[in-house]
């Protein structure tokens, strides 16, 4: 063994080693009976190490040297020598054989010595002789027991079956093979559908295999060949008719394998660690060749069941299972076909079983995981029909759309934070918050993101020891000018809590909120309460905004809010408590629901463009509902904008005491702040807003306090050559003050431009009032 080890280092006679082994077992066998021989065998271990070793040049030196044209006797006895003993282990193992059943005591050397030959084809590039052909068949299509072990040696002898293509040349052994893929598929068979103590069964490689054959992705077999046995091997596409021919026609027609695939169990606690062929491989390929859709198959109640045993860390297949059957629900496979798509969405009944009181959990629970998959099938599910909207000969027809209300019911912001906190699940978070921004931006506002960036343990956190119940909120809160200092403790807990823990106490913090709005409550709480506020916005935003505006207009009497009513009338969030609009902190409160209400409108009127896509198919011309859209809105914006300039005006109260002019002043900081926001967001609203004209005492308020107030540069000779007089005067008020914020070239050209203007004004009869 000194020797063959020299000769291996230096990758010198090759023809050596191999006679060297065989002396090496002869002297065993003197002292071992065959059995112990054959299970102790070192000439597999020594050529698989050659082969299969991690020492590329001793693999080309061996391979070689098996390869080369024999012209020496020696060299031609050692190799056939070789290939005596190692047909001598295929007929002792074959010895043990019983009724076609391998012990497991012989598994594992059987598995080990198909790999062996599979590497003396594919690597070395032997020719089987007909009693090794004889042998290998017999040994292949033996049936193992349903252990990993007997796991690993199907696999192995599948693919020597496949790769090695001269093995089922003869009918008898073509014969042996398709009767034993057919107990190995069958429905009792313990090696399908049902995983044995590994992570993946042997029946979800065949069905993958079929599909693939189905499919001719025939590249796609090799590879998984040669990774399953752990070697690179040249398996030539065209030798792979004849077991095409037997997977797809006698083994597994296209209908059984869809219907097969329904049927296997879903993977339980299916997560990103396990490895190996699973159903979500088969099912994923199935979706994507269409072949559930062509054969009426159903597979909704299997992609529903598998996304609810999903965990953490997120398997990399589930985001491609749910867009490839979001695409086979919405998307018309066959332009002249008429019936309904076979697979149809997700109930909203069967998503809310999923979601229920669990996603008020903690994060790290079991379903958290379900939760994250089923909100993206939804906003997938919405960005699918929006965008084939334009194409409705491509669109299902008849199908469900899900209701504004039940939407509201899901905490899609708490969940898209979530999936960017925990590191399973980035791989889908830039997904989600596209998909948020898109058809749901009054969840993914700015100023709501950079709120959630804040730690959640904001302050010491000394009295969390004792749960914080709806008493103690009230006690505390109703307290707030009395004794502010136990006010303040309780806002302090409430902000170390994690929002979604104190979600459930959101209606009783919601009663003290007009309690703020008293002139004797501290700025020190009232922040505090704004905080509280930011945080339970972080759940269930469209809940929090009803009870919100609510809680503001309970002295008018107004209790029947409700959440799609803000969405349909935004401009219901301004009518509140007129101290509101002299309470900085509240005031911001409002706006950050006006401008949330504001985009939920503008999403909720688009997803009425094309309600009736999804009813009759039958559409209005998109450029009238487009402009009547687009009319509405702007015309919501610009009575948003009046009303918060009209809050903005001083008052008699406002002058009676200098605390209230720099309470006004902070109000329009807050008011200037938003309206600016407005403007870059939409240029046109600006335009819109100085033509329909405010009071001209607020101009020096608006141009200072509005950085992009300069953007009315571009719009002010037009509004100065208005017919209406009061229009002229304002525009020149306007450019006046714009001129002194803004002194640029253009503003000062305006500016000479309204001072001709005005002169143009006195040269006539005209009296002009300023």
């Amino acid at each position: 063994l000194v020797i063959r080890a020299k000769c291996v280092e230096l990758n010198k006679m090759p023809a050596l080693t191999v006679m060297l082994t065989l002396e090496y077992k002869m002297s065993e066998m003197s002292h071992l009976n065959n059995e112990q021989s054959s299970s102790n065998n070192d000439l597999v271990t020594f050529v698989s190490g050659l082969l299969l070793g991690n020492d590329p040049q001793a693999r080309s030196w061996f391979s070689l040297f098996i390869r080369q044209k024999r012209t020496k006797d020696s060299v031609n006895t050692a190799v056939q020598n070789m290939r005596d003993e190692l047909l001598v282990q295929l007929q002792n193992l074959l010895k043990n054989v019983k009724d076609n059943t391998l012990p497991n005591s012989n598994v594992v050397q059987a598995s080990v010595l198909l790999r062996l030959y599979c590497a003396l084809k594919g690597i070395a590039g032997i020719k089987f002789q007909e009693e090794e052909i004889s042998s290998l068949v017999c040994l292949a299509t033996c049936y193992p027991p349903s252990t990993p072990e007997g796991v690993r040696f199907v696999t192995i002898a599948l693919c020597i079956m496949i790769c090695c293509n001269n093995l089922l040349a003869s009918p008898e052994n073509e014969a042996k093979c398709v009767q034993w893929l057919k107990r190995l598929a069958g429905s009792e068979s313990p090696f399908f559908g049902k995983p044995t103590d590994t992570t993946a069964s042997f029946g979800e490689m065949l069905l993958l295999m079929a599909i693939h054959f189905h499919s001719s992705q025939l590249t796609w077999i090799c590879d998984h060949m040669c990774n399953t046995l752990g070697m690179r091997i040249n398996i030539r596409q065209s030798t792979m008719g004849k077991m095409k021919q037997i997977f797809t026609q006698d083994v597994f027609p296209e209908q059984v394998v869809a219907s097969r695939s329904v049927n296997i169990p879903v993977t339980p606690n299916l997560n990103a660690k396990m490895s190996g062929f699973l159903p979500i491989h088969c099912v994923l390929q199935l979706l994507k060749s269409q072949a559930f859709t062509k054969h009426r198959i159903n597979i909704k109640t299997w992609i529903y069941n598998q996304i609810c045993a999903s965990v953490s860390p997120l398997h990399p297949l589930l985001p491609s299972l749910i867009e490839a059957y979001v695409t086979s629900i919405l998307v018309v496979p066959n332009k002249t076909s008429q019936e309904l798509a076979v697979n149809q969405p997700i109930t909203e009944e069967d998503i809310l079983k999923v979601f229920g009181d669990k996603v008020l959990d903690q994060s790290g629970n079991e379903s958290f995981t379900a939760h994250l998959l089923l909100l993206y099938y939804l906003l997938l599910y919405e960005e699918t029909s929006m965008s084939l909207a334009s194409h409705p000969n491509k669109l299902q027809l008849g199908l469900l759309r899900y209701k504004t209300e039940f939407l509201a019911d899901i905490p899609i912001r708490y969940i898209v934070q979530q999936a960017e906190k925990e590191h399973p699940y980035s791989s889908l978070f830039s997904t989600l918050l596209r998909l948020l921004a898109t058809h749901f931006p009054h969840l993914s506002l700015v100023e709501d993101w950079m709120e959630d960036t804040t730690p959640e343990s904001q302050f010491v956190s000394q009295h969390k020891s004792k749960k914080i119940t709806a008493e103690m909120i009230e006690n505390g809160l109703s307290m707030m000018v009395e004794c502010p200092d136990r006010a303040g403790i309780v806002l302090k807990r409430l902000c170390a809590e994690r929002p979604i823990k104190i979600w459930p106490l959101a209606p009783t913090i919601l009663k003290f909120l007009l309690h703020t709005l008293d002139s004797n409550v501290s700025r020190y709480i009232q922040e505090l309460y704004k905080k509280v506020w930011l945080r339970l916005n972080t759940v269930l935003p469209r809940s929090l905004w009803a009870l919100t505006i609510k809680a503001l207009q309970h002295h008018n009497g107004v209790s029947a809010l409700k959440e799609e009513n803000l969405m349909q009338d935004p401009l219901q969030v301004l009518q509140c408590d007129a101290r509101v609009f002299r309470c900085p902190t509240v005031l911001s409160i409002v706006i950050r629901v006006l401008q949330s209400s504001l985009a939920a409108s503008r999403s909720h009127l688009s997803r009425l463009v094309n309600l009736k896509l999804f009813t009759s198919g039958q559409l209005a011309p998109t450029n009238s509902r487009e402009e009547h859209k687009n009319v509405l809105t702007a015309a919501q914006d610009s009575a948003a904008v009046q009303l918060l300039l009209e809050a903005c005006l001083e008052t008699e109260d406002d002058r009676k005491s200098f605390s209230n002019m720099m309470t006004l002043r902070e109000v329009r900081g807050v008011v200037c702040s938003f309206l600016h926001q407005m403007f870059i967001a939409d240029p046109p609203l600006a335009k819109l807003v100085h033509f329909q004209g405010y009071p001209r005492e607020l101009l020096p308020v608006t141009c200072v306090g509005i950085p992009s107030m300069h953007i009315c540069l571009d719009f002010i000779a037009e509004l100065l050559s208005q017919p209406d007089f009061q229009k002229q005067i304002f525009a020149i008020d306007l450019i006046s003050n714009i001129s002194q914020q803004y002194p640029l070239p253009k503003s000062l050209s305006l500016a000479r431009l309204a001072i001709n203007t005005m002169y143009t004004f006195l040269s006539g009869t005209k009296i002009i009032h300023f």
